[in-house]
């Protein structure tokens, strides 16, 4: 078979379709490709980067170049083309997330371990969102600090407030504390990783990838949909798991083997989180679009007196 004019860059499925989009999430989101070394993956970069040029290596096969394809989605940043670090990959985000879901979820009483286990997961989520970010809006370390510190402010904030109030609630509301500080946190923790965005504004293209200018409302759109996306990527496991152990507990056997209740937690987040992951990632497409009419009035007249009513949208990244 001739892959000499293969386009390795085709969406492998329709991405207008949910459908498509969540086969494709799960494809790059296989938390298996995070465990591939380096040398692995730049392979696979190599491939892609040969097949884009036309001089794909003789004997190679399409499966083999849509599996080089997968790895370099998970492992490569979309706009940079650089190794992304591996603990802010969608690849990671089901181990990382799983471990440090199910620790927030079982140390959940006491004021000491709701602040430690918050602080490390406001790290990870800002390692993760800083690593996701629509890389052509640079951000400074000072803004990264900042942004840091104010997402795991709010999240220690609100979870330690909702459990001092919640002291005289039933034990289920106290449950699901932990869930209520998360997304507040991703309220403040992505807007702030990703101020330079709404600020400045990201770049938008036309349909054929064309550079038209810079939309701050299209930031907004694209951040408004990723804190969307974590929330629903956290909710069923961080809503759900507790009304499960609650139940699980009043068993005499559950209560004789209370020091496996945190890694029994952790395992039932990780289910949740590979189904989970794909699907909030599905919910919105990754090259997000916005109607010129809806764009900021001196960057809408500029694309009009340009191109007239040929481009009704612009196309942009709105990162993950």
């Amino acid at each position: 078979m001739d892959l000499s004019t293969f386009d390795i860059d085709a969406p492998r499925w329709d991405q207008s379709t949910f459908m498509g989009r969540l086969k494709h999430f799960f494809n790059i989101t296989d938390c298996r490709t995070a465990l591939l070394p380096d040398s692995r993956l730049d392979e696979a970069k190599a491939l892609v980067e040969s097949c884009r040029a036309g001089s794909v290596p003789p004997g190679t096969t399409e499966e083999q170049l849509y599996y080089a394809k997968k790895l370099y989605d998970s492992a490569f940043h979309p706009d940079t083309g650089d190794r992304m670090n591996l603990i802010g990959r969608m690849s990671f985000q089901v181990p990382g997330g799983m471990a440090i879901t199910g620790f927030m979820l079982q140390f959940y009483r006491t004021v000491p371990a709701v602040v430690f286990w918050q602080w490390v997961n406001q790290s990870f989520n800002a390692l993760v969102n800083y690593t996701n970010r629509n890389a052509a809006s640079p951000i400074t370390p000072k803004q990264i600090g900042v942004a840091y510190a104010t997402a795991t402010s709010t999240a220690l904030a609100t979870a330690v407030g909702l459990n001092l109030y919640t002291k005289r609630a039933p034990p289920l509301v106290a449950r699901w504390v932990p869930f209520v500080a998360v997304a507040a946190a991703n309220c403040v923790n992505i807007p702030m990783m990703r101020q330079q965005e709404i600020l400045n504004g990201i770049a938008v293209t036309d349909e054929n990838g064309n550079k038209l200018g810079h939309s701050r409302k299209a930031a907004i759109k694209g951040i408004t949909q990723v804190v969307i996306s974590r929330v629903t990527m956290a909710a069923p496991g961080m809503i759900i798991l507790p009304i499960i152990m609650q139940r699980l507990e009043r068993y005499r056997f559950m209560q004789k083997i209370t020091f496996l209740h945190g890694p029994l937690q952790v395992m039932m987040v990780g289910v949740f989180l590979i189904f989970m992951v794909p699907a909030a990632c599905s919910l919105f497409p990754q090259q997000c679009s916005m109607a010129v009419s809806k764009l900021e009035p001196e960057l809408r007249d500029s694309i009009i007196s340009q191109y007239g009513d040929r481009v009704s949208y612009v196309y942009f990244n709105k990162g993950l």
